[in-house]
């Protein structure tokens, strides 16, 4: 017994016997200060967050500072901003002075050179129209930077990507409909069928969200839907999900060749997660579509999908070639603004309370690893290897980051 006793009294103390499980300290919540610039209107129309989703995010202790007209292009006025409790200022700096500034639009050089060490700024990001200079001057400024295209939620989806997917699909039938039936720009013809009269062809190239929700909507106007994809999975589900048979064809060139040139309205919805999508429609196929018919590439945000394709601004959206008008919006959501802006705020809120329960930004990115796919930049370090791959420049992984955080 004696031996036992003292076998027991050696284990305890070099720590052999079963303990119990430590966990992590819990730590205060922490205010958070998050600032509001006003975007370039020609650019961009939404706004990160909605006066409702200020007030929530004051009524929780933390402050918001908006820049003075931020968001009048979304139908909200300086008014309902100061009413949810928002601290408005026309001092730009003063913006960029918060913990987390939210924007839309990937930051600018002059907006770059505003930002200070270890400020957070969200934004969209476009590799297509980014330089390896752009990614050197953040890196510069020792921030965090997180890209709402890469933010994921605990079912691996991208929340953001998906909820302006589903705005810009159902967006993109719209805008088909109404230059269709311009009689500069289009046929003078509409998008949907009348007893007697042929349906609009609408052809939609992808089968992703964007791709079932300009479906959805264009089947809902009496159109003739056409799907064409390069995977045999997501056309069956997007058939599943609309809840009915209609036509599809992988990416086929002579089948797909055949239905362009007797289409009325061509959406392109392809969408690559390394944020490159390759031309796939040259420039002799759209000679042969019929003059007056509308193309809506979706996909210029990484590109476009026609060879015939370069990017337009919500002042000059569109412009004809060969006789068919190309409208090629990069963000298309921006278009319907207010709905956009509701979308956006429902999930940017949402974090940014959770950020705040969870003691800052370091600490929530441990507790959450879907959301931290988001951060592209750490601490002036980049973490998105495509980026690094992409720019020839030399990425960490944030894990290993924020190790060193205690």
């Amino acid at each position: 017994m004696t031996q036992q006793n003292g076998l027991l009294n050696f284990s305890a103390k070099e720590g052999l016997l079963p303990r119990e499980e430590m966990l992590e300290t819990k730590h205060e919540k922490t205010p958070i200060t998050i600032g509001i610039p006003k975007e370039n209107k020609d650019i961009e129309r939404r706004v990160p967050l909605v006066p409702d989703a200020v007030n929530l995010l004051v009524e929780n202790n933390h402050k918001v500072i908006i820049e003075r007209g931020a968001g009048l292009q979304a139908r909200f006025d300086d008014m309902a901003y100061a009413d949810a409790g928002a601290t408005l200022v026309s001092d730009k700096e003063q913006v960029y002075s918060a913990d987390i500034i939210l924007k839309i639009a990937p930051p600018e050089p002059a907006e770059i050179d505003l930002l200070s060490k270890h400020k957070t700024i969200f934004s969209t990001i476009s590799l297509q129209n980014s330089s390896r200079e752009y990614f050197k001057a953040l890196m510069d400024k020792r921030v965090n930077a997180v890209a709402y295209d890469f933010i994921q939620d605990k079912t691996e989806r991208f929340p953001v990507v998906q909820s302006m997917s589903e705005i810009v699909g159902t967006t993109a039938v719209f805008v088909a409909a109404e230059y269709l039936s311009d009689p500069n720009f289009g046929k003078g013809m509409l998008l949907g069928g009348f007893p007697g009269i042929k349906p609009a062809e609408v052809i939609i190239i992808g089968s992703g969200t964007v791709a079932e929700y300009a479906a959805r909507t264009a089947i809902g106007m009496g159109a003739s839907v056409k799907i064409f994809d390069n995977s045999i999975y997501k056309l069956r589900n997007i058939q599943i999900n609309l809840g009915t048979r209609l036509f599809t064809s992988v990416l086929q060139p002579q089948v797909l060749e055949k239905a362009l040139i007797d289409a009325d309205v061509v959406i392109s919805a392809k969408y690559s997660v390394t944020g490159d999508t390759a031309c796939i429609i040259p420039e002799d196929t759209v000679k042969k579509m019929k003059e007056g018919s509308v193309i809506v590439d979706v996909s210029i945000d990484q590109g476009g999908c026609f060879e015939t394709s370069y990017p337009t601004t919500h002042v000059k959206p569109v412009f004809v070639k060969h006789g068919v008008t190309h409208y090629c919006v990069p963000n298309m959501a921006s278009r319907v603004p207010h709905t956009a802006s509701y979308s956006l705020s429902n999930i940017l809120s949402s974090v940014l309370l959770d950020m705040g329960e969870a003691g800052g930004l370091e600490r929530y990115l441990k507790l959450n690893f879907p959301f931290s796919k988001g951060v592209y930049i750490f601490n002036g370090k980049l973490t998105n290897r495509n980026i690094g791959e992409h720019f020839s420049l030399p990425s960490r992984d944030l894990e290993l980051i924020l190790a060193a955080f205690h």
